[in-house]
């Protein structure tokens, strides 16, 4: 349940899954979608928030520092990506 308090400030994809707002199966299907086709344009959650993944991604992930990590690109890439899908500011319904 979301509190009043919560209410008051803007909420992130994070504190969305933990009161059960957005399930951690939509959080991996807006990853998916964006890996799947970078363009596809802002993603509905199905409480009615939305998201763009892809002007998050064009923002915060640093396509030159994912490369200078160690590992496979693409994991690393998706990690980097959950990180600022877990922290971003949807836009409510």
């Amino acid at each position: 349940m979301i509190s009043a308090t919560m209410h008051a400030e803007l909420l992130t994809i994070a504190d969305l899954r933990r009161t059960g707002c957005i399930s951690s199966l939509e959080i991996v299907a807006a990853i998916d979608a964006y890996m799947r086709d970078p363009t596809a344009g802002p993603y509905r959650f199905a409480g009615g928030h939305r998201l763009d993944v892809a002007a998050l991604v064009a923002s915060t992930v640093s396509p030159a520092e994912v490369a200078s990590r160690a590992g496979p690109q693409e994991k690393t890439f998706r990690n980097a990506i959950a990180a600022a899908v877990m922290a971003a500011h949807p836009t409510v319904p």
